[in-house]
């Protein structure tokens, strides 16, 4: 048995939709209900201009100027393209939550919460999220 960890795969520096493959199967991440540790994604800082898409099969999900700073440790964003999201109840911690979860591929994203500057907040995992820079 060894004892070496395996060292981690550097994300991808502001990739292009035709450059992502789809991935077959959603990654252990976007299962239902997981999350990232807060303050730990790649995109979480991103301020550049461009569009946001699912890791997993690269639909449209956000364009950078619905993102906004919550505080919470996950990008967060005021809305979403049209049609890019579904919502489904989540009661997995005891509490009343609603996941977004993509409306293609149907991986779990995040969640919505209704507060902040307008009063809607999409909490999103950076794992699961490309980001495609504006040229």
């Amino acid at each position: 048995m060894s004892n070496s960890t395996p060292k981690p795969k550097p994300p991808i520096q502001n990739p292009t939709p035709a450059s992502l493959p789809p991935t077959p199967n959603p990654a252990p991440f976007s299962l239902p209900h997981t999350t990232e540790p807060a303050g730990s994604g790649k995109l979480l800082h991103n301020k550049e201009t461009g569009n946001y898409f699912c890791a997993n099969c690269k639909n449209p999900l956000f364009n950078s100027k619905e993102k906004f700073d919550s505080g919470s440790g996950w990008p967060s964003f005021f809305n979403p393209f049209k049609d890019a999201v579904e919502f489904k109840p989540d009661k997995l911690l005891g509490i009343q939550r609603t996941e977004v979860i993509c409306n293609k591929c149907k991986i779990h994203l995040g969640h919505f919460f209704k507060d902040g500057p307008k009063n809607s907040r999409y909490c999103i995992n950076s794992k699961d999220l490309n980001f495609e820079k504006k040229k």
